[in-house]
């Protein structure tokens, strides 16, 4: 998982209006699909605290945690499209990926130590989330379809 707006402490407010989407392999059965999209997304709410909204209150003061007020589409592609699409945003985002081999075992040793033996382009993912400007991401993800 890596980041290129980053600080020293944590992530960068945003300058300009940001967009959030999470693009997850279209070959994943939906569970997989779904356990690899909250994966993503619970790193980049950690990462971007800045994007969940005020605490909800009911009318006799019960309070609910802040959800995220920006839609977050989930989009399908395919292996390849994923590797190209973590490279290709890089440079313009902040990018959350999830490797394959989190799926291949419940122990996160294991899973660290699996990814530790591939190198750059070796590696495939079952997921990528973009958290940047409105227009990069856009045009980062813009031929690919809903997740259904």
């Amino acid at each position: 998982m890596q980041s290129t707006a980053r600080t020293s402490n944590g992530p960068e407010a945003p300058q300009k209006p940001e967009r959030c989407v999470i693009v997850v392999d279209e070959s994943l059965p939906p569970g997989k699909a779904s356990n690899a999209a909250a994966v993503v997304a619970f790193t980049l709410g950690q990462r971007h605290g800045h994007i969940v909204g005020a605490p909800l209150r009911e009318h006799d003061g019960t309070s609910h945690p802040g959800l995220i007020p920006v839609g977050i589409p989930v989009l399908k592609a395919t292996t390849l499209q994923l590797s190209e699409l973590r490279h290709k945003s890089l440079p313009h985002c902040d990018v959350v990926d999830f490797p394959v081999q989190g799926q291949a075992t419940t122990d996160y040793g294991a899973f660290l130590n699996a990814v530790e033996t591939y190198r750059g382009d070796g590696l495939r993912y079952l997921a990528v989330g973009l958290i940047g400007p409105r227009n990069k991401v856009g045009k980062l993800v813009g031929g690919f379809s809903l997740f259904a």
